[in-house]
């Protein structure tokens, strides 16, 4: 029997709003036999990054996976994809035809899992506090356009935006926007540990071992009113050095689901040689990964060595050697499947060409070889990413033009030294935080990208980004994002490399798999349960 499950998820404007589910906490199955699950993401507390939990404090898929399960924000995007739908609102919308004004009303009786009641003042801090701290690490910058915040009693909370902004619900939806207790988090300062308390769907209690988490106990929250439908009582998250270990453990019947990240070849063997008593979920994959260029180093700092590498990189082989069919190139910041997705580095530069990049590099007058350093992370984005630098540093070096080293290093001191611009070139993966064209555009090119790139287009950040915004059909701003990607194909201040699915391996006997994980990687794990898959 074939156990492989394809699941064609959508992404954003392809179906209308499907709530993801009613009636708050109630409905778990399963009785107190714990989901658990196995995950290769790490959950680290170092100096750089003491709070690795704190929603001002973080931005990456592995810690937004622990938050969003525990604070409730007030839009959710719902199962299915498509327009942000309340959670903890009631209702939300904007009140004024420029988008620039967004009223929210609280659900009645929402509590913190401590018993403490939710309030608007409790919104507004949570945000305030995000944008307040600043902290390098987090996502303030998502919420950069808001000018004010009022309130009007205990459950109306208003947002004043600088500038209109359709995509707002979308970032009211993220664990940047996280409600948490006053109480608990000071305004001023991080929440260093591992402690995360809030009024989503479960409460959490994290094992540590030298500053890393080991283990996560999920545990349905009997306070929870929102609109999700918890259909378990408890899931506890193990994370694992590798896949193969984590592979190991799903095999034995150690743990139930197997998420983030799965290898290449694991995924191959079981589609290949699928079992009786495991499902593969395959689901359409809205990350993309790309080569990030520090534009004020030496010897990256010229477009035309830039120009020059996008000549040389041969995508194709990169993923056909590397990924196989779990990847496809990919010649754009905006994936396909998400409007205004279109091929500019394609368009740009065709298939790889040798006299192309000799010429872009003699007619700038660039000394040949150029030396550089390839960074990348070694345990962030799974285990074929130093097959990946070493695809690519052959592919450069065999032009002649470079002369290329790589060097891996730990996401812990990685993503600090990529900030503090240390990096000439190197190595990220982009998961969006909703699936909306700008989000794979802003927090790369706008004022406080989260690169911290010195890159800037003036005309992307003053007049593109916000032109694209004042869309609230987004379809409506391809035309303006095909410019945009246009101009990063032109300048090269990153280099798309490819899009990859999204894969879930589990027991059978466990349900909601298709659903616990979506194409953006976000993980919901209140859809588990128990059953017949």
């Amino acid at each position: 029997m074939n156990r492989k499950t394809l699941v064609l998820t959508a992404v954003a404007g392809l179906l209308a709003p499907v709530l993801a589910g009613c009636g708050g906490a109630e409905g778990g199955s399963g009785g107190d036999a714990a989901i658990v699950v196995g995950t290769t993401d790490q959950v680290v507390a170092t100096k750089e990054v003491p709070a690795p939990l704190d929603p001002a404090s973080t931005y990456d898929t592995s810690t937004w996976n622990v938050i969003r399960q525990t604070l409730q924000t007030l839009m959710a995007v719902p199962r299915g994809g498509g327009v942000p739908v309340p959670e903890a609102a009631s209702k939300c919308a904007f009140t004024d035809n420029e988008d620039e004004s967004y009223r929210c009303t609280l659900r009645e009786g929402l509590t913190f899992s401590n018993g403490d009641p939710v309030t608007a003042d409790d919104v507004k801090f949570s945000i305030e506090r995000v944008v307040d701290i600043n902290d390098p690490n987090g996502a303030a910058g998502l919420l950069n356009n808001i000018d004010a915040i009022d309130t009007n009693g205990d459950l109306e909370v208003i947002f004043h935006l600088k500038t209109s902004d359709a995509t707002f619900p979308y970032k009211l939806a993220t664990p940047i926007a996280g409600v948490v207790n006053p109480k608990q988090y000071e305004a001023k300062k991080v929440r260093k540990g591992f402690d995360v308390d809030g009024s989503g769907p479960y409460t959490l209690k994290a094992e540590v071992k030298n500053d890393k988490v080991t283990k996560i106990v999920f545990t349905k929250n009997p306070k929870y009113k929102g609109a999700l439908k918890v259909n378990n009582n408890k899931v506890e998250r193990i994370t694992f050095d590798d896949p193969d270990t984590m592979g190991k453990a799903l095999d034995k019947g150690d743990i139930g689901v197997m998420l983030r990240t799965m290898s290449p070849e694991q995924i191959k063997t079981m589609t290949e040689h699928p079992r009786d008593d495991i499902d593969l979920t395959e689901m359409p994959g809205l990350e993309i990964r790309y080569l990030a260029f520090d534009t004020s180093a030496p010897s990256v700092k010229n477009k035309a060595v830039r120009q020059a590498i996008a000549y040389s990189v041969d995508r194709n082989k990169l993923v056909n050697d590397v990924y196989g069919t779990t990847a496809e190139s990919l010649y754009s910041l905006i994936p396909s499947g998400i409007s205004g997705h279109t091929n500019s580095f394609f368009n740009q530069y065709g298939d790889p060409s040798l006299s192309k990049a000799q010429t872009v590099l003699r007619n700038a007058g660039i000394k040949t070889p150029v030396e550089f350093t390839l960074n990348y992370t070694t345990d962030h984005y799974g285990p074929a990413t130093k097959k990946e630098f070493q695809t690519l540093q052959s592919q450069l070096n065999a032009t002649g033009l470079f002369k290329v080293q790589i060097k891996g290093t730990e996401w812990s001191a990685f993503r600090p030294a990529e900030v503090a611009r240390k990096y000439e070139v190197f190595g990220m993966g982009w998961f969006p935080d909703f699936p909306d064209p700008d989000n794979y555009v802003a927090p790369f090119l706008d004022k406080g990208n989260f690169l911290n790139s010195p890159y800037v287009s003036a005309e992307t950040q003053n007049l593109l980004i916000p032109e694209s915004r004042k869309e609230a059909n987004r379809a409506d701003a391809s035309d303006t994002f095909g410019r945009i990607q246009d101009i990063v194909a032109r300048d090269v201040p990153v280099l798309p490399l490819w899009q990859g699915k999204q894969y879930v391996a589990s027991r059978d006997d466990i349900t909601g798999v298709e659903w616990a994980v979506n194409s953006a990687a976000e993980v919901n794990l209140w859809e588990l349960g128990r059953g017949s898959s």
